[in-house]
């Protein structure tokens, strides 16, 4: 199992060095056969989220006021439960510090089975143009899946914010399918 964690290791951090080299390395050959369903995005902070209320919306319909002081507290309550996730088990200062960041989780579907390796590209605030990767490698899969990505810790604080990104499917090679956010060029 070591073994196994050291080997994954050793090829996402290669992959994060050689990202900026291998850009535009594999050819574009989409494929109906894999799509990307959904993206989720959620960046843990040190400060925990706020009730920020409904400032400047002032209804005069009291169900109008009704409706949207539950509609805050849905979505504060699904705020609180990813925060309490994502932060479960960490104890100390220093566990919490390496878990604060941001977190990529990407559903894709694979209609016939396949070997893919899912790259996720991404540029960073303080970095500006240079272009990292983490990759994850999947035998003989099909169905729905989901794959996660952490720009966290030291990573985190020390390059900024991740800015611009995009999700690949990689078959043979060959990227069959893509997700990228707006600021990707």
């Amino acid at each position: 199992m070591r073994f196994t964690c050291a080997v994954a290791l050793l090829l996402s951090v290669s992959s994060v060095a050689a990202a900026d080299t291998e850009q535009g390395k594999f050819p574009l050959a989409l494929n109906p056969d894999f799509q990307f369903r959904k993206a989720k995005i959620y960046t843990l902070s040190q400060n925990p989220p706020r009730n920020r209320g409904q400032k400047g919306n002032n209804p005069s319909n009291p169900t109008t006021k009704a409706n949207l002081k539950s509609s805050s507290v849905i979505q504060e309550a699904s705020l609180n439960f990813e925060r309490s996730y994502r932060m479960y088990g960490a104890v100390t200062g220093l566990d919490q510090r390496q878990r604060f960041g941001q977190y990529f989780d990407f559903f894709w579907r694979a209609k016939r089975p396949s070997d893919l390796t899912v790259r996720f590209e991404y540029k960073q605030e303080n970095l500006h143009a240079f272009v990292q990767a983490k990759e994850q490698a999947y035998q003989n899969v099909h169905g729905t899946n989901h794959s996660e990505f952490r720009v966290v810790g030291d990573e985190y604080f020390d390059d900024g914010q991740v800015l611009a990104w995009r999700c690949l499917l990689i078959e043979h090679g060959r990227i069959v399918a893509e997700k990228r956010s707006f600021l990707w060029d």
